[in-house]
């Protein structure tokens, strides 16, 4: 998987856009883009892309990444997301009151995993 792939979805471009310029996605941008981009990019890419965000350093990337990694986070619903930008200035979603905005399922094919992970969940908070 590549790039390509994740720029299947609007929001994806439009982090990626933002750290090929060197923006500042904030934490939570960050957050979301290594959450996400972790399925679909190499480790080494994705610590260099982060690292182009003004505000975070290759070491902080590389933390950040091993830090999703070791806790295998769930790629956030829009509803989160929307809590996420809440909380900084950047806007994550290019257009908030587009309602398939962030909607990272609808767009990007995860790996099978990631989909076990999500019914094991559901499956759990159900009992």
């Amino acid at each position: 998987m590549t790039t390509d792939d994740l720029r299947k979805n609007g929001m994806m471009t439009h982090l990626l856009d933002a750290l090929d310029r060197g923006d500042d996605i904030g934490h939570y941008g960050r957050l979301v883009f290594a959450i996400v981009a972790r399925h679909f990019i190499p480790e080494d890419e994705l610590v260099r892309r982060l690292a182009n965000d003004r505000d975070f350093s290759e070491e902080d990337a590389r933390t950040l990444v091993s830090q999703v990694q070791e806790h295998d986070y769930n790629p956030p619903r829009r509803e989160k997301i929307l809590e996420y930008m809440g909380k900084q200035d950047f806007p994550i979603l290019p257009d908030v009151d587009d309602p398939d905005a962030g909607n990272v399922y609808r767009d990007l094919d995860f790996p099978q995993r990631v989909y076990d992970h999500i019914s094991e969940y559901h499956h759990q908070k159900a009992d």
